[in-house]
């Protein structure tokens, strides 16, 4: 069967084509993949290429295929897996495979496997894993998004603290707490925010910033303040961008420091307020993987030694994390339509992955058997004067307060077709 997809050949050098898949195994399983939505983890590996420790050698001989949070349905099943999974089922996974010490992982490292494309071969380990799950929701991009959801998901139970003169880690953010978000108001920031007031462990307080204010204001269109209190935790959006002292201001709202501080994004000044406005017993969660290898910031040890604050980093959930997510999900208590603000096709998966961080907004998503602009949903109201596709999504959109909906999904895979 023939697939099309987006290749990684090096740095900075992605290839859409189409080839011909091999025969499956007795222990493979052949997909359909129909939506993957674009992480910073993909922009990061297509600018490092080889580089990158997930990534073969020899990529520029033996391409791999890019993307790893996508859905779709399973097309033909190895003889060794037909007693679990059957063609027509719906599928997610999670990527994280972390096979016998290797990285390994979809979109980073195999030639048939991953979400940028039309098909793709499921290996052995994935089953083997237990990471490959049936997927029973409606819509493909919720179970695309599940894994990023579950990174927010892993890092909050990453989270750690201690008793005074207690040798024993209490794990998950504080109970009751008081929490931060810096650098909060992006797509993977709206998710962690949606988990912390929807989830089953909550502060009492949680704190987000930003530094741009649009950014902001949607956040706060999405997440009020009255939705927070209703469960039970006092919700802030702050703008530091122009404040003269934003650590001590913080400290200040929080009444003397947080239990939890989650820094996402990889820049030196987050970071170094993250280490200043923990309080006592703080945890400091590192959520956003650098580019560099040598980035470093400021930690205060003084504070690491009389306070016992701490730093953590996660990269990536767990499959417990990933089922936490799609449960969540199909519960109607996370949502994380709130973080996509931009659809496409397969044909602008690369330019867009090229340059990601460029590109305002939130998650980017692919529908891979599709060909369409990446399009912003709050333009598709302008584009309907053109065309009345659009029109006809933004009216969708509009009616789901603005935000990507199944309705939306199944209009887009009806009436974007790829020839």
């Amino acid at each position: 069967m023939k697939t099309k997809a987006l290749r990684l050949y090096g740095a900075k050098d992605l290839r859409t084509e189409e080839f011909e898949l091999p025969e499956i195994t007795d222990d493979e399983i052949l997909a359909e993949v129909i939506s993957d939505s674009i992480c910073m983890s993909t922009y990061k590996c297509a600018m490092l290429g080889e580089k990158h420790k997930r990534v073969p050698k020899n990529v520029h001989e033996n391409p791999v295929i890019m993307g790893h949070e996508f859905a779709g349905n399973i097309v033909k099943v190895g003889k060794n897996h037909q007693d679990k999974f059957k063609p027509g089922m719906k599928f997610t996974l999670q990527p994280a495979l972390n096979y016998k010490g290797t990285m390994w992982s979809p979109g980073y490292s195999y030639p048939y496997f991953g979400g940028d494309c039309t098909y793709t071969i499921i290996p052995s380990e994935v089953m083997e894993l237990g990471c490959l799950f049936e997927y029973k929701g409606d819509a493909y991009f919720e179970a695309s998004l599940a894994e990023p959801m579950s990174c927010s998901i892993g890092a909050s139970h990453a989270a750690f603290h201690t008793k005074m003169g207690v040798y024993h880690h209490d794990m998950g953010i504080k109970e009751g707490g008081k929490m931060a978000i810096l650098a909060g108001a992006g797509p993977m920031g709206l998710g962690m925010i949606d988990y912390t007031l929807h989830g089953d462990r909550r502060p009492s307080m949680l704190v987000v910033t930003d530094i741009n204010e649009a950014r902001l204001a949607r956040a706060r269109e999405l997440f009020t303040e009255e939705d927070a209190k209703n469960s039970g935790v006092e919700l802030r959006f702050v703008n530091t961008a122009n404040m003269e002292n934003a650590a001590e201001y913080l400290r200040e709202i929080s009444g003397g420091g947080y239990d939890d501080v989650f820094a996402y994004a990889p820049i030196t000044p987050v970071v170094e307020m993250a280490s200043d406005i923990l309080g006592r017993d703080g945890c400091l969660s590192f959520f956003a993987g650098p580019t560099d290898p040598t980035f470093s910031a400021r930690l205060n040890y003084y504070d690491v030694h009389y306070n016992s604050t701490h730093v953590i980093g996660t990269t990536g959930g767990n499959t417990a994390d990933m089922l936490e997510s799609l449960a969540l999900t199909a519960a109607n208590r996370i949502h994380p339509a709130v973080m996509v603000t931009h659809v496409g096709g397969l044909n602008c998966a690369g330019e867009t992955t090229l340059n990601l961080p460029s590109i305002p907004g939130g998650k980017k998503l692919i529908y891979t058997h599709v060909e369409m602009p990446l399009t912003a949903i709050e333009d598709f109201g302008r584009l309907g004067e053109t065309d009345p596709r659009f029109a006809k999504l933004d009216e969708i959109c509009k009616a789901n307060n603005g935000l990507w909906c199944k309705a939306a999904e199944d209009y887009v895979l009806a009436n974007w077709k790829a020839e």
